[in-house]
């Protein structure tokens, strides 16, 4: 039995550094350059999110709980911001604009709320309506529970997809032994919500007794990008593995991702979690990073205005600094390429209404990415 055991584990140790070797050995870099990134938004410390207004000016999320409107080459701050709690990964997170924002006005943003009876903080949803800089008709959608005062892993991403359902992510909250697989709890789920924070009827779990109804998927560690595929509109999502282990993966209704009974990672001490990468009845990521990159922002490319990047994807890197294009053969990561590199930690990624690339790196600001013809 013992040398079972001990043979599980190397396993395990040799998976990880075979594939490490494999992943570095594919992230190529390109021979000639595609673009030159140039600083459009300067100034900016951890720019979580972002996202375009019609008028093409920008609203920015700072962790540290700013939100930022750049326009016309300015910088103003947001008023009537609810109270961030601020704790290791934990402050304003994400935002994103309803599909109908030039009819209705809804902004949408993720962020740590210490809201709630225990000490410490969860993550939050609202929607709120610009005003001549300031937020109105705040309305809280969701409050993940119980407080903790765990720094790890609150997530968070917005989504919406083709019917107008919103999707947005939240962290195991460094508790990955019992909230990730436990239906009945806040923390490593993707959740769907009407525009208005009713729950759908046919939510996966509407009819389990004790369930968070919202949940629309589970067995997440720490999804940090979260979007919709342009063209089979499926949501995607990326996040965190621990050493090794981060994930890509296709978001489907009621699926279990796994975490923490299967992983491709280590702990960061480098002892096993588990010697399963697969099991029954949970999903399987699309594609796997070893070593960890630490995944952000990601998004597709939808134009032509970057040679041969069209239908690739996106995807910032917060541990190794740079932005990495995945070029894709339907679900399938084919090609990983390297761009930015040694810039910074790359936090956010967006295509302008201008149909360039914007891309948010932490202490530094937002780079527009100008094609080389």
């Amino acid at each position: 039995m013992k040398n079972s055991i001990v043979l599980s584990l190397l396993f395990v140790v040799i998976l990880n550094y075979s594939c490490a070797q494999d992943a570095e050995n594919k992230a190529t870099t390109p021979n000639s350059p595609v673009f030159k990134a140039e600083l459009f938004v300067d100034e900016l410390q951890i720019p979580w999110g972002f996202t375009f207004l019609p008028d093409k000016s920008i609203l920015i999320t700072e962790k540290g709980g700013e939100l930022i409107h750049f326009l016309n080459g300015k910088k103003s701050i947001i008023g009537n911001i609810p109270e961030v709690y601020q704790r290791g990964q934990g402050g304003l997170l994400d935002i994103a604009l309803h599909p109908n924002y030039n009819e209705n006005g809804w902004i949408y943003l993720t962020y740590a709320s210490s809201e709630g009876e225990e000490k410490g903080g969860h993550t939050a949803l609202m929607r709120a309506k610009l005003d001549n800089n300031s937020l109105t008709n705040i309305e809280q959608l969701y409050k993940a529970v119980p407080n903790t005062t765990k720094g790890q892993h609150f997530g968070s991403r917005i989504a919406f997809d083709n019917d107008g359902y919103l999707y947005f992510s939240i962290g195991e909250r460094g508790n990955r032994d019992i909230n990730p697989q436990d239906i009945t709890r806040d923390g490593g789920k993707i959740y769907r919500l009407y525009d208005d924070g009713r729950i759908p009827e046919d939510n996966p779990f509407v009819d389990v007794d004790g369930a968070k109804t919202a949940i629309f998927s589970y067995g997440h560690r720490n999804p940090q990008g979260l979007i919709k595929h342009p063209i089979t509109g499926e949501i995607w999502d990326n996040e965190h593995g621990p050493r090794g282990g981060d994930e890509i993966n296709i978001i489907k209704k009621g699926a279990n991702y796994g975490w923490p009974l299967t992983t491709y990672g280590i702990n960061y001490s480098g002892t096993p979690i588990t010697d399963e990468t697969t099991m029954e009845g949970m999903e399987q990521p699309i594609h796997y990073w070893v070593p960890s990159i630490a995944p952000s922002g990601m998004a597709f490319v939808t134009s032509d205005t970057y040679k041969d990047w069209k239908g690739s994807l996106l995807v910032g890197s917060l541990a190794f600094q740079y932005l990495e294009r995945l070029v894709l053969e339907g679900d399938k990561v084919v090609k990983r390429e390297k761009l930015m590199a040694d810039l910074g930690r790359v936090r956010a990624v967006q295509e302008g209404p201008d149909e360039l690339i914007y891309v948010a790196v932490e202490g530094k600001g937002i780079y527009k990415l100008i094609p080389i013809k």
